[in-house]
């Protein structure tokens, strides 16, 4: 099926009689008939749900829905985007590791990696999106154990080469993890260009309406785990009844071990609630794009018009042909990119300031990429823990605005962009 079909039929096929409309399982135990059943289940011989925390009928469904989006054999949601990083991550590194990380980044991620798992003994490099593969190259040490990146940069907008970066990835023996939050599998599906693992804040696009919390983790079951880098997946995991992942899993080992091993220990688990708000979200997502496509790129194009007249200083969307990152977006993302536009204001941070404030239909809030149009100048909210050299390393300048178009008619978001650039 087409992946516009996919969004709404995919994960869940009821039988005869059964509920059209996936339903809410609002239970945490599932009941059996005997001890050795219940057995089975913890011993992985039999499939079934036996507690929400590791698996729910529900979110069972919106995970097969994701996986079949992405093109991967296994998805793991998890209660949030930073539970689904965190957990991508630890799924396969301990304490003295090492990471290689786009430094273009959601400040909440780089902080996640810079401080919280740096903490536990997990070392993070971070590079360039725009690094040459040779220079990437020098970046590997003999305990690297993945690389990381987002398809789009949140809220740099920088655009990954996927297959570069999987080829320096794979030439080292490690996989390539890729937050595909922006693109959405309706925009990029970066398995298909060489990554291993792709994750999601299902917050924003999936989700749509700024409803539900949530993350995915989707395993693409091309990676090699038997290489002699990863113990925890091709030797005996002593606190699962001696399991190997990669001989009794095969391809989606890594999906089962995250959902065995860290969602039983962690219980990051996405609650049934959420997961159904999500499929709503889900069936409406290739429509919603492609709004959100072409709503940003008519906000793009508006506001580099306003370089010449003084009022913008520069702008930043893969859409348009001035962007660095047109020739590459147009590459991984053909039909359209995101609905988040970054542009700077005249008059550095006290304009940036001015400008939101004179907005009406937009509203400043944390969140982006929803049907809403919303605002954010990030050096002040998002990323202000972060110190100007990270700032500019991962593409924030202080007059950085953020514009999350939302799916309303066009006339009336440029309208309102109008009238609060009378105020700078």
């Amino acid at each position: 099926m087409h992946i516009n079909t996919k969004c709404i039929q995919s994960g869940y096929t009821p039988a005869n009689g059964e509920p059209r409309v996936v339903p809410i399982v609002q239970s945490t135990t599932y009941k059996y008939e005997s001890s050795d059943a219940m057995g089975d289940l913890f011993d992985l011989k039999a499939e079934g749900f036996f507690y929400t925390r590791l698996a729910n009928p529900t979110v069972d469904a919106v995970e097969k829905k994701i996986a079949d989006l992405e093109g991967g054999v296994i998805a793991v949601m998890t209660s949030s985007g930073q539970a689904a990083s965190t957990f991508s991550i630890l799924n396969i590194c301990k304490a003295g590791d090492h990471v290689i990380c786009s430094s273009a980044i959601y400040g909440g991620t780089f902080n996640l990696f810079n401080k919280t798992l740096r903490d536990l003994g997990i070392d993070f490099t971070f590079v360039s999106p725009y690094i040459s593969e040779e220079d990437l190259n020098k970046e590997f040490k003999e305990n690297t154990r993945c690389v990381f990146g987002e398809t789009i940069s949140n809220p740099s907008l920088d655009v990954l080469d996927i297959e570069m970066f999987a080829r320096c990835a794979h030439a080292h023996g490690v996989p390539l993890i890729v937050d595909n939050t922006f693109a959405t599998p309706v925009n990029c599906r970066p398995i298909e260009f060489g990554a291993d693992i792709v994750m999601h804040s299902t917050t924003k696009y999936m989700d749509g309406h700024a409803c539900a919390l949530g993350g995915v983790v989707v395993d693409s079951g091309n990676f090699n785990w038997n290489n002699g880098k990863y113990p925890m997946l091709a030797e005996p995991d002593e606190s699962y009844h001696g399991v190997i992942y990669t001989e009794h899993f095969g391809k989606a080992a890594y999906g089962v071990k995250m959902r065995t091993h860290l969602m039983r220990d962690i219980g990051a688990m996405q609650s049934p609630q959420n997961a159904f708000l999500l499929n709503l979200g889900l069936e409406t997502l290739f429509l919603r794009m492609e709004r959100h496509c072409a709503n940003a790129q008519a906000v793009a194009e508006f506001m580099e018009s306003q370089i010449a007249a003084g009022k913008v200083s520069w702008v930043n969307y893969p859409g348009l042909q001035s962007n660095k990152n047109y020739e590459l977006a147009k590459k991984y993302m053909p039909n359209g990119s995101c609905g988040v536009v970054s542009f700077g204001i005249a008059g550095g941070r006290a304009g940036a300031v001015r400008f939101m404030e004179g907005l009406k239909l937009a509203a400043i809030v944390t969140h982006v990429a929803d049907a809403r149009t919303c605002v954010l100048h990030p050096a002040s909210a998002t990323h202000r823990q972060m110190t100007d050299a990270e700032l500019e390393a991962c593409g924030v300048t202080p007059d950085l605005v953020r514009f999350s178009v939302g799916i309303e008619y066009i006339g009336d978001i440029l309208d309102d962009i109008k009238r609060a650039l009378e105020n700078v």
